[in-house]
């Protein structure tokens, strides 16, 4: 199962459809704590990194949504960005946002990977050592080129099998019932 992306850009959120953007914020956040991950979900660099943050997350403390979903959206513009911007990856938890390296490097401490890959402690480092400025040119370098690294897809990226059902969340919340 895929997401049709729209292709002309409809504030989705100005729809009499889709609830306010804090009341998506506060709905995501009502009864599961967990962040989600915001990621470009026709990018095929982000769609390989939500895979790797699956695989690497077996207790499923992360969850996931595509910027250009209705629950992005809604997310984006509950923590002061554009609901247009996908630019970034984007971290939230009930309490705010982090974008670009900080997000990365938030993610990163929360992944567990191979017991000999000390993910944590290199994040954490990280984000202590080199200045965010520095880590922010690296990001927007990578992210500016995404798509020509890796390609683009034609729909957003969705859990088809149903094998991570509560990792994804689910975009009718952003509704009015």
């Amino acid at each position: 199962m895929a997401e049709e992306i729209d292709s002309n850009n409809v504030d989705l959120s100005s729809s009499p459809l889709v609830l306010d953007p804090k009341s998506v914020s506060t709905l995501v956040f009502a009864t599961d704590k967990r962040p989600v991950i915001l990621f470009d979900g026709v990018c095929n660099m982000c769609n390989s990194a939500v895979n790797l943050a699956l695989d690497w997350d077996p207790k499923g403390k992360l969850r996931f949504s595509a910027l250009q979903s209705k629950v992005g959206r809604s997310l984006l513009e509950a923590n002061g960005r554009n609901a247009d911007d996908i630019s970034s990856i984007v971290l939230v938890t009930k309490d705010g946002a982090f974008v670009k390296s900080d997000a990365v490097l938030k993610i990163t401490e929360e992944l567990t990977p191979a017991p000999l890959l000390p993910l944590k402690p290199a994040a954490v480092l990280s984000r202590w050592v080199i200045p965010k400025f520095l880590r922010d040119i690296v990001y927007d370098n990578v992210a500016d080129n995404r798509y020509s690294i890796m390609g683009k897809r034609d729909e957003c990226r969705l859990d088809s099998d149903g094998a991570f059902e509560d990792r994804f969340v689910d975009d009718n919340i952003a509704l009015k019932g």
